[in-house]
């Protein structure tokens, strides 16, 4: 009995589209999937799935039923329920690669890791996003947007240092402040993690009572705090190691990319590192990440943004003025697809000597395109115990003190970012710079405090002499 997932596409309000129309969107999703995203990150880790078609009376059925189970921050889009074409995807919260542990209690994280480097760039204008991650900046203006209560300690450039140490912060990191970047599944149920933006939980007594069994199947622990920590602790272990393991190959992992040395490999604003310069140490060790594994795969592709997005916006000005001329070249230019084998092997080309062309321009905005959909991707790391006799060479496991277990990891949320939003993100890369710098990096700097003091009146006192 297989265990699939129905994904309908979505879209607000009055905005229905023909089923011709969303069946071409379904396709372009699946072939993105296959074509392109599969030679980036590998076969074992990207399921593209498939389309299939549903009577329109279960497809409204099913409507009915998962409506009020919906988020409400999802439901300003409506669910396709005339087209009766939808996308079979397996579950991610199950083993992918096993199926002998399917009758076992499976444990599933997902991690939006983010991006994982910090701009090199010298389009870049402020010095700013030279030294402090986007994410960490951007925690502060989602904070005071009222998105989050607090900002997270997690920083992106932790978790994907290589280093084990700065990872189990980030993940420790993670767990403490999940916002929407960590979940956990039992056998496919959310057990924790933000079902949406304000209902956040974070009991780690509760999740140490449902990880209980994994880890310490026996029972032999006692409960209390110590339990809850040791448990905690074991979860972060078996998540590093898993995110450290390498089980697929692919055309990607001997792509040249932009050296990971040449930006900084470490975050100012990270809390590890902050808390590294109040002890007196200055270096921060960053070990690598092992060729194979999902995370440098990940932030080979994220690398792909080597303009930023202040030397990306003038090239897609480019394309745009040429669309407003020529609007019939647009499928030419295969900006809305098919994403096939030719889409792909445009984007191998890494040269940054911008000959003026709009072709130059066009590649330099699709690799952008996949960068923002690496850098958004989620990972997920399904987990279930196995005896050591199960245990063989083919099935990668991770031992923990009381445990072993076996383990599948695969990237979902792969659907390329559009086009569109290009000038959206440039609109916001200013408004999260601007904000950290006259609210965060002001308070820290008297000199810059006083540079962003606007509309206060000034009173000039004169004294005699």
């Amino acid at each position: 009995q297989r265990c699939v997932v129905l994904r309908f596409l979505k879209s607000p309000p009055n905005q229905n589209k023909t089923p011709e129309e969303i069946l071409h969107h379904l396709q372009n999703i699946v072939d993105f999937g296959k074509h392109v995203m599969k030679q980036f990150f590998g076969e074992n880790y990207v399921h593209h799935g498939e389309i299939i078609q549903l009577p329109l009376d279960f497809v409204r059925q099913l409507c009915l039923k998962i409506q009020p189970e919906r988020p409400e921050c999802r439901c300003d889009k409506d669910m396709d329920t005339l087209s009766g074409y939808a996308m079979c995807l397996p579950n991610l919260t199950r083993l992918q690669t096993f199926r002998f542990a399917e009758h076992r209690p499976i444990l599933c994280i997902e991690i939006k890791p983010k991006c994982g480097f910090i701009p090199f760039s010298s389009h870049v204008s402020q010095e700013i996003k030279h030294k402090v991650c986007r994410y960490c900046m951007h925690q502060h203006l989602k904070v005071a947007n009222g998105k989050w209560k607090r900002p997270s300690k997690y920083c992106p450039l932790d978790l994907f240092s290589g280093n084990k140490q700065r990872m189990h912060f980030a993940l420790k990191s993670l767990l403490q402040e999940a916002q929407n970047n960590l979940k956990i599944f039992k056998n496919g149920e959310l057990i924790y993690g933000c079902k949406d933006d304000q209902d956040c939980v974070s009991d780690w007594n509760e999740l140490a009572r449902h990880l209980k069994p994994f880890f310490f199947p026996s029972n032999g622990l006692v409960s209390g705090p110590h339990c809850t920590r040791t448990i905690v602790k074991e979860l972060i272990h078996v998540i590093t190691m898993a995110l450290l393991s390498s089980t697929d190959t692919c055309r990607a992992g001997d792509m040249k990319t932009v050296p990971i040395s040449q930006g900084r490999s470490y975050c100012e604003a990270s809390a590890f590192n902050k808390e590294l310069v109040r002890n007196g140490k200055h270096k921060l060790e960053s070990s690598g990440l092992p060729r194979g594994c999902l995370l440098y795969k990940t932030l080979q592709a994220q690398m792909l943004d080597m303009l930023d997005i202040e030397g990306l916006y003038p090239l897609y000005s480019r394309v745009e003025q040429y669309l407003e001329e020529f609007p019939e070249e647009r499928s030419t230019l295969q900006i809305d697809g098919p994403y096939n084998e030719a889409f792909y092997e445009k984007l191998l080309d890494l040269s940054l000597e911008d000959d003026g062309t709009v072709a130059f321009a066009l590649t330099k905005v699709q690799q952008y395109r996949i960068a923002m959909t690496a850098k958004d991707c989620s990972i997920m790391i399904a987990l279930s115990t196995c005896l050591q006799d199960e245990c063989s060479e083919q099935r990668p496991v991770v031992l923990t003190s009381k445990s072993r277990f076996t383990f599948s990891v695969s990237v979902l949320d792969l659907d390329l970012k559009p086009y569109e939003s290009i000038p959206h993100q440039y609109k916001l890369d200013g408004e999260i710079v601007n904000y950290y710098l006259k609210n965060v990096q002001a308070k820290d700097d008297p000199v810059m405090s006083n540079l962003f003091k606007e509309n206060e009146d000034c009173t000039l006192v004169l004294h005699k002499v």
